[in-house]
């Protein structure tokens, strides 16, 4: 391995280098006064329903892609959907893996597995799926994230699994 692949990837210089290359004004990361506020885990993964929520830009063939500003939409994709029927579009991060194994961004592969060897109790009917880096921090906190919950609720999920991009 050459010393240049053994370097870090410095995410937030090549962040702010994409917005600035697409004309944004410098972008401003979040930044939070207190710890996150936790919720214990009160059963088992192996009699959970567990969900997915990834920010890679994920959709199903047939669906509508996303647009690559401030789209704070997101595309319930059926658990069982199969991943050769998935695509990505993404502004901020290299497609080439996501485009040859959907897996790596969105894991519905391995989460069947962990179902299918009892593992997790089972999946949730619908993982979902957004455009991360979406400039306006307030329109996540007003519109996205509540949104979110609020299928994960309906869908009476016990845990997600988070997958940033």
């Amino acid at each position: 391995m050459s010393e240049q692949e053994s370097d870090p990837i410095r995410y937030m210089e090549r962040t702010r280098a994409q917005y600035e290359s697409l004309g944004y004004e410098p972008y401003a990361w979040a930044t939070n006064s207190g710890p996150p506020p936790w919720a214990p885990v009160t059963k088992p993964l192996s009699r959970s329903r567990l969900g997915l929520i990834a920010t890679g830009g994920i959709y199903r063939v047939g669906q509508t892609a996303f647009t690559h500003h401030d789209d704070t939409t997101f595309r319930a994709i059926p658990s069982d959907c199969p991943a050769d029927e998935l695509r990505a579009t993404h502004f901020a991060y290299d497609l080439t893996d996501a485009r040859s194994d959907i897996n790596v961004v969105f894991p519905v592969d391995p989460l069947r597995a962990l179902q299918d060897s009892g593992d997790i109790g089972e999946l949730a009917p619908a993982f979902f799926t957004c455009m991360g880096g979406i400039y306006s921090q307030r329109r996540v906190r007003d519109e996205l994230a509540p949104a979110l919950v609020e299928r994960c609720h309906a869908d009476d999920i016990d845990l997600v699994l988070l997958v940033p991009v």
